[in-house]
């Protein structure tokens, strides 16, 4: 279970440098970042959860990574 964290942890980080480099390649790096998180929260409430008794926890959990995933990234700087 841990090697599993771990790897997702990685892939968190990895999709969160993704996204702030192509953030910063957009005019409005802001406004980009916040049409990308709505465009993953529709994402994540539209798929098809099989085989869960509470398919609702599994996305409030997974809403709850994409608020923080997007919370680490700081605004761009002034320079």
């Amino acid at each position: 279970m841990d090697e599993l964290n771990g790897r997702m942890m990685a892939c968190q980080i990895l999709v969160t440098g993704l996204i702030a480099r192509v953030a910063n390649e957009q005019r409005d790096p802001l406004r980009f970042l916040t049409d990308f998180r709505e465009e993953i929260k529709a994402v994540v409430n539209g798929v098809n959860i099989a085989g869960l008794e509470n398919s609702d926890r599994v996305r409030q959990v997974a809403q709850r990574t994409i608020d923080e995933l997007f919370s680490l990234m700081k605004p761009p700087s002034a320079e």
